[in-house]
Protein backbone atom coordinates (compact mmCIF):
# COMPACT_ATOMS: atom_id res chain seq x y z
CA UNK A 1 0.00 0.00 0.00
CA UNK A 2 1.36 3.18 -1.23
CA UNK A 3 2.01 5.83 2.39
CA UNK A 4 0.51 8.56 0.27
CA UNK A 5 -1.28 10.14 -2.69
CA UNK A 6 -1.07 13.60 -4.96
CA UNK A 7 -4.51 13.85 -6.70
CA UNK A 8 -3.31 16.53 -9.54
CA UNK A 9 -0.07 18.19 -10.55
CA UNK A 10 -1.29 21.12 -9.52
CA UNK A 11 -1.35 19.78 -5.75
CA UNK A 12 0.60 21.59 -3.10
CA UNK A 13 -0.40 19.26 -0.04
CA UNK A 14 -0.07 15.40 -0.33
CA UNK A 15 -2.59 12.95 1.27
CA UNK A 16 -1.23 10.35 4.25
CA UNK A 17 -2.38 7.27 4.02
CA UNK A 18 -0.51 5.88 6.97
CA UNK A 19 0.49 8.27 9.73
CA UNK A 20 4.13 10.37 9.39
CA UNK A 21 6.47 10.28 11.79
CA UNK A 22 8.78 13.98 12.10
CA UNK A 23 12.10 13.11 9.60
CA UNK A 24 9.99 10.38 7.10
CA UNK A 25 10.38 11.97 3.76
CA UNK A 26 8.06 12.07 1.14
CA UNK A 27 8.43 12.74 -2.17
CA UNK A 28 11.64 14.20 -1.39
CA UNK A 29 10.33 16.61 1.35
CA UNK A 30 10.82 15.26 5.12
CA UNK A 31 8.20 15.70 7.54
CA UNK A 32 8.08 18.46 9.57
CA UNK A 33 5.69 17.06 12.50
CA UNK A 34 3.50 14.42 12.80
CA UNK A 35 0.84 14.06 10.17
CA UNK A 36 -2.05 11.89 11.36
CA UNK A 37 -3.88 9.24 8.84
CA UNK A 38 -6.09 11.04 6.20
CA UNK A 39 -4.55 14.07 6.62
CA UNK A 40 -2.70 16.49 4.98
CA UNK A 41 1.25 17.43 4.06
CA UNK A 42 2.33 20.49 2.42
CA UNK A 43 5.20 19.09 -0.60
CA UNK A 44 6.48 23.17 -1.16
CA UNK A 45 6.15 26.03 0.80
CA UNK A 46 2.72 27.44 0.55
CA UNK A 47 3.23 31.57 1.67
CA UNK A 48 0.51 33.29 4.07
CA UNK A 49 -3.00 33.72 2.19
CA UNK A 50 -2.26 31.53 -1.06
CA UNK A 51 -4.14 28.83 -1.72
CA UNK A 52 -3.87 24.89 -0.53
CA UNK A 53 -4.59 22.58 -3.69
CA UNK A 54 -5.90 19.36 -3.51
CA UNK A 55 -8.04 17.75 -6.68
CA UNK A 56 -6.31 20.56 -8.30
CA UNK A 57 -8.73 22.92 -6.70
CA UNK A 58 -8.88 25.27 -3.55
CA UNK A 59 -9.38 24.16 -0.37
CA UNK A 60 -8.70 26.96 1.78
CA UNK A 61 -6.07 29.73 2.25
CA UNK A 62 -3.09 29.75 4.07
CA UNK A 63 -3.73 31.50 8.00
CA UNK A 64 0.38 31.73 7.97
CA UNK A 65 3.62 30.76 6.17
CA UNK A 66 3.28 26.87 5.46
CA UNK A 67 7.23 25.10 5.27
CA UNK A 68 7.23 21.93 2.89
CA UNK A 69 6.88 19.04 5.60
CA UNK A 70 4.09 20.78 7.60
CA UNK A 71 1.08 19.22 8.11
CA UNK A 72 -1.88 21.62 7.10
CA UNK A 73 -5.33 21.39 8.94
CA UNK A 74 -7.02 23.92 10.89
CA UNK A 75 -4.46 25.35 12.77
CA UNK A 76 -2.74 26.59 9.73
CA UNK A 77 -6.14 27.18 6.92
CA UNK A 78 -8.59 29.31 6.68
CA UNK A 79 -11.61 30.21 4.29
CA UNK A 80 -12.42 33.08 2.58
CA UNK A 81 -14.85 33.85 -0.64
CA UNK A 82 -13.13 33.57 -3.88
CA UNK A 83 -14.40 33.82 -7.54
CA UNK A 84 -15.55 30.68 -9.43
CA UNK A 85 -16.13 30.08 -12.67
CA UNK A 86 -19.38 28.68 -13.22
CA UNK A 87 -19.35 28.21 -17.10
CA UNK A 88 -23.41 26.90 -17.20
CA UNK A 89 -23.28 23.30 -19.44
CA UNK A 90 -19.72 23.54 -20.89
CA UNK A 91 -19.08 19.86 -19.79
CA UNK A 92 -22.30 18.70 -21.02
CA UNK A 93 -22.07 15.74 -23.46
CA UNK A 94 -24.28 12.92 -24.43
CA UNK A 95 -25.33 10.15 -22.13
CA UNK A 96 -24.58 6.53 -23.52
CA UNK A 97 -27.32 4.19 -23.16
CA UNK A 98 -27.85 0.67 -22.69
CA UNK A 99 -29.59 -0.83 -24.91
CA UNK A 100 -32.75 -1.52 -23.49
CA UNK A 101 -32.84 -5.13 -23.77
CA UNK A 102 -29.62 -5.52 -22.43
CA UNK A 103 -30.33 -3.50 -19.17
CA UNK A 104 -29.87 -5.12 -15.64
CA UNK A 105 -33.28 -5.88 -14.03
CA UNK A 106 -34.47 -6.35 -10.21
CA UNK A 107 -37.64 -7.98 -8.60
CA UNK A 108 -39.53 -4.91 -7.44
CA UNK A 109 -43.15 -4.07 -6.71
CA UNK A 110 -44.91 -2.69 -9.33
CA UNK A 111 -47.55 0.30 -8.08
CA UNK A 112 -50.71 0.62 -9.74
CA UNK A 113 -49.36 4.31 -10.55
CA UNK A 114 -46.40 2.88 -12.48
CA UNK A 115 -43.89 3.49 -9.62
CA UNK A 116 -41.77 0.64 -8.82
CA UNK A 117 -40.92 -0.38 -5.13
CA UNK A 118 -38.07 -2.59 -3.47
CA UNK A 119 -39.83 -3.11 -0.06
CA UNK A 120 -43.61 -3.24 1.00
CA UNK A 121 -44.13 -1.41 3.91
CA UNK A 122 -47.14 -0.27 5.67
CA UNK A 123 -46.48 3.24 7.58
CA UNK A 124 -48.08 4.88 10.45
CA UNK A 125 -47.64 8.68 9.78
CA UNK A 126 -48.23 11.48 11.90
CA UNK A 127 -49.73 15.17 11.44
CA UNK A 128 -48.30 16.21 15.07
CA UNK A 129 -45.45 15.53 17.85
CA UNK A 130 -48.51 15.09 19.90
CA UNK A 131 -49.91 11.84 18.17
CA UNK A 132 -46.36 10.19 17.96
CA UNK A 133 -46.62 7.78 20.78
CA UNK A 134 -50.10 6.46 19.96
CA UNK A 135 -48.58 6.34 16.08
CA UNK A 136 -45.63 4.19 17.57
CA UNK A 137 -47.73 2.12 20.02
CA UNK A 138 -50.02 0.84 17.11
CA UNK A 139 -46.99 -0.30 14.95
CA UNK A 140 -45.46 -1.81 17.64
CA UNK A 141 -48.65 -3.73 19.00
CA UNK A 142 -48.31 -4.73 14.99
CA UNK A 143 -44.81 -5.79 15.23
CA UNK A 144 -44.89 -7.53 18.40
CA UNK A 145 -48.29 -9.81 18.07
CA UNK A 146 -46.67 -12.14 15.17
CA UNK A 147 -49.54 -11.61 12.93
CA UNK A 148 -46.54 -10.50 10.27
CA UNK A 149 -45.81 -13.65 9.93
CA UNK A 150 -49.00 -14.95 8.51
CA UNK A 151 -48.28 -11.98 5.67
CA UNK A 152 -44.78 -13.07 4.13
CA UNK A 153 -44.69 -10.05 1.38
CA UNK A 154 -45.32 -7.55 4.27
CA UNK A 155 -41.57 -5.98 4.99
CA UNK A 156 -43.07 -5.16 8.51
CA UNK A 157 -45.17 -1.85 10.13
CA UNK A 158 -43.24 1.29 10.67
CA UNK A 159 -43.81 4.58 12.43
CA UNK A 160 -42.81 7.86 10.69
CA UNK A 161 -43.07 10.10 13.25
CA UNK A 162 -41.55 13.80 14.10
CA UNK A 163 -41.62 16.78 16.16
CA UNK A 164 -43.18 19.98 14.67
CA UNK A 165 -46.91 20.14 13.02
CA UNK A 166 -48.21 23.02 15.33
CA UNK A 167 -46.42 26.00 16.44
CA UNK A 168 -46.23 26.63 12.51
CA UNK A 169 -47.91 29.00 9.69
CA UNK A 170 -49.81 27.37 7.94
CA UNK A 171 -49.19 29.66 5.21
CA UNK A 172 -45.69 29.68 5.66
CA UNK A 173 -42.26 27.35 4.17
CA UNK A 174 -42.46 25.02 7.43
CA UNK A 175 -45.90 23.90 7.03
CA UNK A 176 -45.47 23.70 2.78
CA UNK A 177 -42.28 21.33 3.45
CA UNK A 178 -43.60 19.17 6.29
CA UNK A 179 -47.19 18.74 3.70
CA UNK A 180 -44.81 17.29 0.86
CA UNK A 181 -42.37 15.13 2.90
CA UNK A 182 -45.69 13.50 4.30
CA UNK A 183 -47.41 13.47 0.54
CA UNK A 184 -43.92 12.43 -0.64
CA UNK A 185 -43.75 8.96 2.44
CA UNK A 186 -47.64 8.21 1.67
CA UNK A 187 -46.77 7.64 -1.99
CA UNK A 188 -42.91 6.57 -2.19
CA UNK A 189 -43.05 3.28 -3.81
CA UNK A 190 -41.74 1.30 -0.94
CA UNK A 191 -44.87 1.71 1.34
CA UNK A 192 -47.81 -0.43 0.35
CA UNK A 193 -50.31 0.74 3.42
CA UNK A 194 -50.76 4.14 5.19
CA UNK A 195 -52.44 5.23 8.65
CA UNK A 196 -52.36 8.47 9.38
CA UNK A 197 -52.70 9.68 12.80
CA UNK A 198 -53.44 13.07 14.48
CA UNK A 199 -54.56 14.69 17.78
CA UNK A 200 -57.20 16.85 15.84
CA UNK A 201 -56.50 20.35 16.93
CA UNK A 202 -52.80 20.89 15.46
CA UNK A 203 -51.89 23.11 12.81
CA UNK A 204 -51.29 20.39 10.70
CA UNK A 205 -54.89 19.44 9.91
CA UNK A 206 -55.31 16.23 7.76
CA UNK A 207 -58.25 16.76 5.95
CA UNK A 208 -56.24 20.41 4.91
CA UNK A 209 -53.36 18.20 3.89
CA UNK A 210 -55.98 15.37 2.05
CA UNK A 211 -57.71 17.98 -0.22
CA UNK A 212 -54.18 19.67 -1.48
CA UNK A 213 -53.16 16.10 -2.94
CA UNK A 214 -56.82 14.84 -3.77
CA UNK A 215 -56.17 12.02 -1.35
CA UNK A 216 -59.40 9.93 -0.51
CA UNK A 217 -59.37 7.03 2.58
CA UNK A 218 -59.64 3.63 0.88
CA UNK A 219 -58.67 0.11 2.12
CA UNK A 220 -55.03 0.62 1.94
CA UNK A 221 -54.99 4.77 3.61
CA UNK A 222 -56.59 5.35 6.25
CA UNK A 223 -56.91 8.70 8.92
CA UNK A 224 -58.07 8.64 12.58
CA UNK A 225 -57.76 11.35 15.21
CA UNK A 226 -57.14 10.67 18.65
CA UNK A 227 -59.72 13.75 20.04
CA UNK A 228 -61.95 12.21 18.05
CA UNK A 229 -61.70 8.41 18.03
CA UNK A 230 -61.61 8.94 22.25
CA UNK A 231 -58.09 8.72 23.41
CA UNK A 232 -55.25 6.86 23.48
CA UNK A 233 -56.39 3.49 23.94
CA UNK A 234 -58.97 3.55 21.64
CA UNK A 235 -56.69 5.03 18.95
CA UNK A 236 -53.84 2.39 19.45
CA UNK A 237 -57.33 -0.45 19.21
CA UNK A 238 -58.95 1.21 16.19
CA UNK A 239 -55.35 1.82 14.23
CA UNK A 240 -54.61 -2.00 15.10
CA UNK A 241 -57.91 -2.86 13.60
CA UNK A 242 -56.95 -0.78 10.48
CA UNK A 243 -53.63 -1.96 9.71
CA UNK A 244 -55.39 -5.64 9.99
CA UNK A 245 -57.58 -4.64 7.52
CA UNK A 246 -54.91 -3.63 5.10
CA UNK A 247 -52.84 -7.00 5.53
CA UNK A 248 -53.99 -8.79 3.14
CA UNK A 249 -54.04 -6.22 0.03
CA UNK A 250 -50.84 -4.93 0.95
CA UNK A 251 -49.74 -8.62 1.23
CA UNK A 252 -51.04 -9.15 -2.55
CA UNK A 253 -48.37 -7.05 -3.87
CA UNK A 254 -45.37 -9.54 -5.78
CA UNK A 255 -42.16 -8.98 -6.84
CA UNK A 256 -41.81 -8.77 -10.38
CA UNK A 257 -38.73 -8.44 -13.28
CA UNK A 258 -38.20 -5.05 -13.03
CA UNK A 259 -35.96 -2.84 -15.55
CA UNK A 260 -33.13 -0.66 -13.30
CA UNK A 261 -34.25 2.26 -14.88
CA UNK A 262 -37.14 2.43 -12.29
CA UNK A 263 -34.68 2.41 -9.64
CA UNK A 264 -34.49 5.96 -7.94
CA UNK A 265 -30.98 5.90 -6.17
CA UNK A 266 -30.46 8.65 -3.09
CA UNK A 267 -26.87 9.21 -2.72
CA UNK A 268 -25.84 10.52 1.18
CA UNK A 269 -22.14 11.14 2.62
CA UNK A 270 -21.93 11.26 6.44
CA UNK A 271 -18.87 10.97 9.00
CA UNK A 272 -16.61 11.59 6.34
CA UNK A 273 -12.73 11.44 6.35
CA UNK A 274 -9.97 12.44 4.31
CA UNK A 275 -10.37 9.41 2.24
CA UNK A 276 -13.95 9.65 1.77
CA UNK A 277 -13.32 12.18 -1.82
CA UNK A 278 -10.91 9.14 -3.40
CA UNK A 279 -12.57 5.77 -2.02
CA UNK A 280 -16.05 5.79 -1.59
CA UNK A 281 -17.38 8.82 -2.67
CA UNK A 282 -15.82 8.85 -6.49
CA UNK A 283 -16.58 4.83 -6.57
CA UNK A 284 -20.79 5.45 -5.64
CA UNK A 285 -20.20 8.08 -8.30
CA UNK A 286 -18.90 5.24 -10.74
CA UNK A 287 -22.39 2.87 -9.48
CA UNK A 288 -24.31 6.21 -10.18
CA UNK A 289 -23.16 6.53 -13.98
CA UNK A 290 -23.69 3.22 -14.28
CA UNK A 291 -27.46 3.44 -12.98
CA UNK A 292 -27.82 6.43 -15.68
CA UNK A 293 -26.63 4.45 -18.61
CA UNK A 294 -29.37 1.77 -17.61
CA UNK A 295 -32.12 4.69 -17.86
CA UNK A 296 -31.91 5.16 -13.81
CA UNK A 297 -31.84 8.40 -11.45
CA UNK A 298 -29.54 9.07 -8.93
CA UNK A 299 -30.12 12.52 -6.46
CA UNK A 300 -27.16 14.45 -5.47
CA UNK A 301 -27.94 16.81 -2.34
CA UNK A 302 -26.96 18.00 0.74
CA UNK A 303 -26.69 21.48 -0.43
CA UNK A 304 -23.84 22.93 2.48
CA UNK A 305 -21.31 19.86 1.32
CA UNK A 306 -20.96 21.24 -2.13
CA UNK A 307 -20.68 24.47 -1.51
CA UNK A 308 -17.22 25.25 -3.15
CA UNK A 309 -17.54 22.67 -5.70
CA UNK A 310 -21.26 23.49 -6.95
CA UNK A 311 -18.59 24.99 -10.29
CA UNK A 312 -17.91 21.19 -11.39
CA UNK A 313 -22.06 20.78 -11.30
CA UNK A 314 -23.00 24.01 -13.14
CA UNK A 315 -20.16 22.57 -15.65
CA UNK A 316 -22.75 19.75 -16.18
CA UNK A 317 -25.98 21.53 -16.16
CA UNK A 318 -27.89 20.47 -18.99
CA UNK A 319 -29.35 23.73 -18.82
CA UNK A 320 -28.30 27.39 -17.74
CA UNK A 321 -31.56 27.65 -16.06
CA UNK A 322 -30.71 24.13 -13.92
CA UNK A 323 -27.14 25.99 -13.08
CA UNK A 324 -28.28 28.80 -12.33
CA UNK A 325 -31.06 27.27 -10.05
CA UNK A 326 -28.19 25.53 -8.28
CA UNK A 327 -26.62 29.03 -7.53
CA UNK A 328 -29.20 30.30 -6.00
CA UNK A 329 -29.61 27.63 -3.51
CA UNK A 330 -26.28 28.05 -2.90
CA UNK A 331 -26.89 32.12 -2.36
CA UNK A 332 -30.07 31.13 -0.22
CA UNK A 333 -27.81 28.78 2.09
CA UNK A 334 -25.50 31.98 2.73
CA UNK A 335 -28.09 34.01 3.40
CA UNK A 336 -29.40 31.18 5.86
CA UNK A 337 -26.68 30.95 7.45
CA UNK A 338 -26.08 34.67 8.22
CA UNK A 339 -28.91 34.97 9.50
CA UNK A 340 -28.44 32.17 11.90
CA UNK A 341 -25.29 33.80 13.06
CA UNK A 342 -23.58 30.51 11.41
CA UNK A 343 -20.93 30.25 8.48
CA UNK A 344 -20.46 27.69 5.77
CA UNK A 345 -17.28 26.67 7.30
CA UNK A 346 -19.48 25.36 10.23
CA UNK A 347 -19.60 22.43 8.33
CA UNK A 348 -17.28 19.86 8.89
CA UNK A 349 -18.07 18.40 12.10
CA UNK A 350 -15.17 17.67 14.84
CA UNK A 351 -15.08 14.11 13.59
CA UNK A 352 -14.83 15.09 9.68
CA UNK A 353 -12.14 17.44 10.88
CA UNK A 354 -10.26 14.21 13.47
CA UNK A 355 -10.38 11.99 10.08
CA UNK A 356 -8.60 14.67 7.96
CA UNK A 357 -10.84 17.37 6.76
CA UNK A 358 -9.88 20.61 7.18
CA UNK A 359 -12.91 23.00 5.42
CA UNK A 360 -16.25 22.73 4.13
CA UNK A 361 -14.63 22.96 0.51
CA UNK A 362 -12.26 19.79 0.63
CA UNK A 363 -15.21 18.26 2.73
CA UNK A 364 -17.42 19.48 -0.45
CA UNK A 365 -15.26 18.60 -3.75
CA UNK A 366 -15.20 15.04 -1.91
CA UNK A 367 -18.73 14.98 -1.53
CA UNK A 368 -19.63 16.09 -4.91
CA UNK A 369 -17.89 12.91 -6.30
CA UNK A 370 -20.90 10.36 -5.44
CA UNK A 371 -22.48 12.58 -8.79
CA UNK A 372 -20.68 10.96 -10.90
CA UNK A 373 -20.28 12.14 -14.12
CA UNK A 374 -23.05 12.69 -15.95
CA UNK A 375 -25.08 15.51 -16.70
CA UNK A 376 -27.26 17.44 -14.21
CA UNK A 377 -30.50 17.13 -15.32
CA UNK A 378 -33.12 18.89 -13.02
CA UNK A 379 -32.34 21.18 -9.18
CA UNK A 380 -35.25 20.77 -6.85
CA UNK A 381 -36.46 22.10 -3.83
CA UNK A 382 -36.59 19.79 -0.91
CA UNK A 383 -39.02 16.86 -0.86
CA UNK A 384 -40.18 18.15 -4.56
CA UNK A 385 -41.12 14.57 -6.48
CA UNK A 386 -38.42 13.55 -8.90
CA UNK A 387 -40.04 13.16 -12.39
CA UNK A 388 -37.07 13.53 -14.76
CA UNK A 389 -34.37 10.31 -15.20
CA UNK A 390 -30.61 11.27 -14.62
CA UNK A 391 -28.71 12.77 -12.08
CA UNK A 392 -30.62 15.14 -10.14
CA UNK A 393 -30.28 17.70 -7.14
CA UNK A 394 -32.18 18.08 -4.24
CA UNK A 395 -31.68 20.97 -2.38
CA UNK A 396 -31.57 19.81 1.62
CA UNK A 397 -29.44 20.01 4.21
CA UNK A 398 -26.45 18.41 4.84
CA UNK A 399 -27.29 16.83 8.36
CA UNK A 400 -27.99 12.52 7.05
CA UNK A 401 -31.61 12.32 8.46
CA UNK A 402 -32.79 15.63 7.08
CA UNK A 403 -31.27 15.38 4.17
CA UNK A 404 -32.41 11.80 3.39
CA UNK A 405 -36.25 11.96 4.94
CA UNK A 406 -35.98 14.61 1.45
CA UNK A 407 -34.79 12.28 -1.08
CA UNK A 408 -37.08 9.66 0.47
CA UNK A 409 -39.85 12.16 0.06
CA UNK A 410 -39.24 12.60 -3.52
CA UNK A 411 -39.23 9.05 -4.61
CA UNK A 412 -36.24 7.16 -3.59
CA UNK A 413 -36.46 3.75 -3.21
CA UNK A 414 -32.80 2.41 -2.67
CA UNK A 415 -30.15 4.56 -0.58
CA UNK A 416 -26.24 4.45 -0.90
CA UNK A 417 -24.39 6.20 2.34
CA UNK A 418 -20.79 6.42 2.26
CA UNK A 419 -18.87 7.24 5.56
CA UNK A 420 -15.24 6.94 6.78
CA UNK A 421 -15.56 7.65 10.58
CA UNK A 422 -18.85 5.30 10.65
CA UNK A 423 -22.15 6.70 11.12
CA UNK A 424 -24.95 4.53 12.58
CA UNK A 425 -27.52 5.08 10.03
CA UNK A 426 -30.79 3.60 8.40
CA UNK A 427 -33.65 4.65 6.31
CA UNK A 428 -37.34 2.82 6.44
CA UNK A 429 -39.04 2.71 3.72
CA UNK A 430 -36.09 2.81 1.90
CA UNK A 431 -32.69 0.42 2.41
CA UNK A 432 -29.60 1.97 3.25
CA UNK A 433 -26.28 0.45 2.01
CA UNK A 434 -23.50 1.62 3.54
CA UNK A 435 -19.94 1.83 1.86
CA UNK A 436 -16.93 2.50 4.25
CA UNK A 437 -14.32 4.32 2.83
CA UNK A 438 -11.64 2.85 4.91
CA UNK A 439 -10.74 -0.59 5.59
CA UNK A 440 -10.00 -0.07 8.99
CA UNK A 441 -13.56 1.04 9.78
CA UNK A 442 -15.08 -1.38 7.62
CA UNK A 443 -13.32 -3.80 9.67
CA UNK A 444 -13.97 -2.19 13.15
CA UNK A 445 -17.91 -1.65 12.19
CA UNK A 446 -18.55 -4.81 10.52
CA UNK A 447 -22.17 -5.29 11.30
CA UNK A 448 -22.96 -1.83 9.88
CA UNK A 449 -21.00 -1.68 6.90
CA UNK A 450 -22.03 -3.05 3.62
CA UNK A 451 -18.87 -2.71 0.95
CA UNK A 452 -15.29 -1.99 1.66
CA UNK A 453 -14.42 0.71 -0.63
CA UNK A 454 -11.41 1.13 0.95
CA UNK A 455 -9.76 -1.67 -1.05
CA UNK A 456 -9.31 1.20 -3.72
CA UNK A 457 -6.65 3.07 -1.56
CA UNK A 458 -5.03 -0.22 -1.87
CA UNK A 459 -5.08 -0.58 -5.77
CA UNK A 460 -8.58 -1.75 -6.77
CA UNK A 461 -10.47 0.64 -9.60
CA UNK A 462 -12.81 2.96 -9.32
CA UNK A 463 -14.67 0.81 -12.11
CA UNK A 464 -14.18 -2.26 -10.35
CA UNK A 465 -15.60 -0.58 -7.26
CA UNK A 466 -18.31 0.92 -8.87
CA UNK A 467 -19.88 -2.06 -10.32
CA UNK A 468 -20.00 -4.37 -6.99
CA UNK A 469 -21.55 -1.27 -5.75
CA UNK A 470 -23.89 -1.37 -8.65
CA UNK A 471 -24.55 -5.08 -7.89
CA UNK A 472 -25.15 -4.67 -4.30
CA UNK A 473 -27.62 -2.26 -5.41
CA UNK A 474 -29.56 -4.69 -7.54
CA UNK A 475 -29.88 -7.41 -4.89
CA UNK A 476 -30.55 -4.76 -2.35
CA UNK A 477 -33.59 -3.51 -4.44
CA UNK A 478 -34.52 -7.59 -5.38
CA UNK A 479 -35.16 -7.66 -1.41
CA UNK A 480 -31.51 -8.48 0.02
CA UNK A 481 -31.02 -7.22 3.74
CA UNK A 482 -28.30 -4.49 4.28
CA UNK A 483 -26.93 -4.48 7.59
CA UNK A 484 -28.95 -1.73 8.93
CA UNK A 485 -31.86 -3.34 7.91
CA UNK A 486 -30.79 -6.38 9.75
CA UNK A 487 -29.65 -4.16 13.42
CA UNK A 488 -33.35 -2.19 13.03
CA UNK A 489 -32.77 0.86 11.89
CA UNK A 490 -34.74 3.06 10.04
CA UNK A 491 -37.30 4.22 12.16
CA UNK A 492 -35.92 7.50 14.21
CA UNK A 493 -33.93 8.64 10.98
CA UNK A 494 -37.58 10.03 9.30
CA UNK A 495 -36.48 13.54 10.52
CA UNK A 496 -38.50 16.67 8.09
CA UNK A 497 -36.89 19.59 7.74
CA UNK A 498 -37.83 22.06 10.21
CA UNK A 499 -37.81 25.56 8.40
CA UNK A 500 -38.99 28.84 10.40
CA UNK A 501 -39.98 30.13 13.77
CA UNK A 502 -42.04 27.75 16.05
CA UNK A 503 -44.43 29.55 17.70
Amino acid sequence: MKRFIKLSDADNIVLALEPLKPGETLVGVEAMARVPRGHKMAVRKIRKDDPIVKYGQTIGFAREDIAAGDWVHEHNVYVRAFERDYAFGTSVHPTEFIAEDQRAVFQGYKRANGKVGTRNYIATLTSVNCSASVARFIAEEINRSGVLNDYPNVDGVISLVHGTGCGIDVKGPAYDVLKRTQWGFATNPNVGGVLMVGLGCEAFQIPRWMKSYDIQESGTFRTMTIQETGGTKKTVEAGVQAILDMLPTVNAAERTPQPASELILALQCGGSDGYSGISANPALGAAVDLLVAQGGTAILSETPEIYGAEHLLTLRAETREVGEKLIERIRWWEEYTARHEMEMNNNPSPGNKLGGLTTILEKSLGAAAKGGSTNLRAVLEYAEPVREHGLIFMDTPGYDPVSATGQVAGGANVLCFTTGRGSAFGCKPTPSIKLASNSFIFEQMNDDMDINCGDVLEGVSLAEKGQEIFNEILRVASGGRTKSEELGYGDNEFVPWSLGATM
